[in-house]
């Protein structure tokens, strides 16, 4: 139920007499779901290639009201996941004010309100909390304790007077804080047993023990965890009352094909701009680009327990752009294309984010650079057969050579593709015409593409490449 900021009520008699209901939080976010569905509306805006895999699940867990455990390599949205949740929930809900943990005002939990609502009756005022307010996210390390999650004795409260065995004197930890809204604690596994023991304690027996006092908790909290999937079904990193407790899992995944790696990438590329440079991103560099990512999850030198993250698309994508704008801006061109000579730029943020399962001395570089060209290679196919360049091929078997290199001027490029019988037609079939910048990146995909089929071959010195029959 919505109020307006007019009408909302301000104590719990007028809350009482406005006719409003409290709902259990896994009610609301039923209810707001089945809404969202009827409507047509996105649940997870910004996450793609779930939509018939992971988010259907999602939707299955909430309507049955049961807990959620992710289970994913790193960089599979699970945390943008958990904290999209937040939408399901209503924009504004009322709590007694004052509260550390968010009470119902018909129904308070903690020893403070029950008082407070025991002295003022009717006349205890609410106040109204934001959906992101009832949100907390707490990152699993070994470290973590009892206090971090449930709570502590407070000595301050303690030095006032109070009894140890009086529930005031207790200050309440993230999950409490996060009453009556959605718990989300990442890594679960890293938690050390103990922790997990009070974890399941507080979302199955509603109670805990803090410094030997024993707590009555009956929160209201929708729990969502994230884990990698070896961990979790590993025994000994997970006890197996808790693993039983959550009521869900679901499993994520990398993105399945190569236009979800790619809108992925273009959505969350950091824009780079610079005045008076226009970026073009050809299509077949961005494919390149994504295409490197998906030959590295499928490689049997890098480890696959670890994963290859969407970021190395990302981060690829950024420095490949970076690349091409840093040398129109020191030849003062006016467009900025990515080229094949640009990927050199993709070692520096491919290697932090793989790690070799291989044996002996093989060095990351040379991995990156064989998923370099493995990536030039499919993609060329895709566009290409090799059989179309008959003629080019001729023109190289008489003498003709090409050369390129990242820091070549693109109308040098223009100029050589007027010398080159057979580039013409394949450089349009790229639409590569609109600029010398997109010339010169087409010119050398196909280049470098016939290389990689064994139609030419290619010498490299002193950051020049030249491609000779």
């Amino acid at each position: 139920m919505t109020m307006s900021p007019t009408n909302k009520p301000a104590t719990i008699g007028q809350l009482r007499e406005s006719g409003y209901r409290v709902l259990p939080v896994r009610e609301e976010m039923r209810q707001n779901l089945i809404r969202k569905l009827r409507a047509g509306e996105s649940l997870f805006p910004g996450i793609i290639g779930y939509e018939e895999s992971v988010i259907p699940q999602v939707e299955n867990a909430i309507l049955s009201g049961q807990d959620i455990v992710l289970l994913g390599e790193r960089g599979q949205a699970k945390t943008r996941i958990a904290r999209s949740l937040v939408n399901l929930l209503d924009e504004e809900v009322p709590a007694i004010a004052g509260c550390e943990i968010n009470d119902d005002p018909f129904n308070p939990l903690c020893k403070a309100c029950r008082l407070r609502v025991a002295d003022e009756g009717d006349d205890t005022p609410v106040h109204w909390i934001s959906r992101d307010v009832r949100y907390g996210e707490k990152l699993a390390t070994p470290d973590i304790s009892i206090a971090d999650l449930i709570g502590e004795v407070d000595p301050i409260r303690v030095a006032e007077g109070r009894y140890l065995s009086d529930e005031l004197t207790i200050h309440y930890g993230i999950i409490p804080r996060t009453n009556r809204g959605i718990f989300c604690i990442n890594e679960l596994p890293d938690l050390a047993e103990r922790i997990q023991v009070g974890l399941l304690n507080i979302m199955e027996e509603r109670d805990v023990q803090i410094r030997g006092y024993s707590l009555r908790l009956p929160l209201d909290v929708f729990v969502v965890a994230s884990a990698n999937p070896e961990d979790y079904t590993n025994r000994g990193r997970i006890i197996t009352p808790l693993k039983d407790r959550m009521g869900s899992e679901i499993r994520t995944h990398y993105p399945r094909t190569l236009e979800a790696e790619i809108a992925i990438m273009e959505s969350e590329m950091r824009p780079f701009e610079a005045e008076g440079i226009e970026v073009v991103f050809p299509q077949y560099m961005k494919e390149v680009i994504a295409e490197i990512t998906q030959q590295a999850r499928h490689s049997s030198e890098i480890s696959q327990r670890s994963g290859v993250s969407v970021r190395t698309t990302i981060a690829n994508g950024e420095n490949l752009v970076s690349n091409a704008v840093r040398r129109a801006i020191r030849l003062k061109e006016r467009q900025a294309a990515p080229r094949v000579s640009d990927l050199s730029a993709v070692l520096a943020s491919t290697t932090g984010k793989i790690e070799l399962d291989t044996i002996g001395e093989v060095r990351e570089e040379k991995v990156v650079d064989k998923l370099v060209r493995q990536a030039i290679s499919t993609v060329f196919r895709q566009y290409f057969d090799v059989t179309e360049f008959e003629q080019l091929v001729a023109g190289f078997e008489k003498g003709l050579n090409v050369q390129v290199s990242a820091a070549q001027p693109s109308m040098e490029y223009v100029n050589q593709l007027a010398k080159v019988g057979g580039l013409r037609p394949a450089v349009d079939k790229l639409h590569g015409h609109g600029s010398p910048a997109t010339v010169a990146s087409a010119v050398e995909f196909i280049l470098e593409g016939l290389h990689l089929n064994k139609r030419l071959n290619k010498d490299e010195v002193a950051g020049q490449t030249r491609y000779r029959r």
